[in-house]
């Protein structure tokens, strides 16, 4: 497509939003030959509603062909500005169905990497709990970074997050769920996995190439990370588990996250009493958010676990 569109677009209509509903699943699949089974239709259906939707946006969305699928510059700000229209219109239809006080919509929560294997399982519970008082409710969970589940919540594409509680930004609410012990961690195969912790000096221990992670901690807990040796970082806690399970490194990991991997005897435990921290996870919403009765059930459904 060689030129923009002459004029803006005049209105949004239910075809152009089957359209961008079409384009989002597209870009989360990564793909045409990927959107196939999510959509349920064929490629060439595909290929052939995306060419419409950059017809009516008199825009080029995505690159495609033997370099494979990739979205231009134009095609990346639509699709935010998609994920957003989508958002609102799913908020509308949520708090219309609200005034009728039946629990019918959508859930979007995004979630920190690995608190699946947190005992306390007041998420898994809560939302348990919030499919019996509406069967029909819709759940979606992302999982990414903390600091994209704060932004996803301020913009309003995802109603609640969890995350670890390091300091509030403006505009969100924040309510403790309960706290995670981190402790540190080397694999078989690591110079000092069959060391006694009672020989392991500190001056050994902080020579050790570790793993510092890229995500927001408090400050005292970053100070745990700046006596070690990080030649290695990650952003999530499942990259930190990739790295210290080479046996080349060392590295914190959730004790919960850790246990399995312990029990197997491919982890193991490094001085215990003093090297860990704890770090509280607490959920997150919007500031002055408008009635969403899914949401509210779902907090409720918190408290009450």
């Amino acid at each position: 497509m060689s030129t923009r569109r002459p004029d803006p677009l005049a209105q949004v209509s239910d075809f152009d939003i089957r359209l961008l509903k079409l384009f989002r699943s597209v870009v989360e699949c990564g793909g045409f030959s990927a959107a196939e089974s999510a959509l349920g239709i064929g490629r060439s259906a595909i290929s052939q509603q995306m060419s419409d939707l950059e017809q009516r946006l008199g825009l080029r969305l995505c690159q495609r062909g033997r370099a494979g699928f990739a979205l231009t510059e134009e095609g990346r700000e639509v699709y935010q500005s998609t994920q957003q229209l989508l958002a609102a219109l799913e908020s509308f239809r949520t708090e219309v169905n609200g005034l009728h006080q039946h629990l019918r919509g959508e859930l979007n929560i995004g979630l920190t990497d690995n608190l699946v294997t947190v005992p306390h399982m007041r998420i898994t519970n809560a939302l348990a709990l919030l499919k019996t008082q509406g069967p029909d409710v819709r759940i979606h969970i992302r999982m990414t970074p903390p600091s994209e589940v704060e932004q996803g919540v301020l913009d309003g594409r995802l109603h609640i997050g969890v995350v670890p509680q390091v300091g509030a930004l403006s505009g969100l609410e924040y309510q403790t769920l309960y706290d995670e012990r981190s402790l540190l961690y080397c694999a078989v195969g690591h110079p000092l996995f069959y060391v006694d912790d009672q020989q392991l000096e500190d001056t050994r221990l902080n020579a050790q190439e570790a793993i510092a992670p890229t995500f927001r901690l408090p400050p005292e807990v970053q100070n745990h990370y700046q006596v070690l040796n990080c030649t290695a970082s990650a952003s999530d806690r499942e990259g930190m588990a990739f790295l210290i399970l080479t046996g080349r490194y060392i590295g914190y990991l959730p004790d919960h996250y850790a246990q399995a991997w312990v029990q197997q005897g491919r982890l193991r435990v490094l001085k215990p009493d003093s090297r860990f921290y704890d770090v509280s996870l607490a959920s997150v919403t919007r500031k002055g958010r408008r009635p969403h009765l899914v949401l509210e059930s779902f907090l409720g459904a918190l408290a009450e676990v």
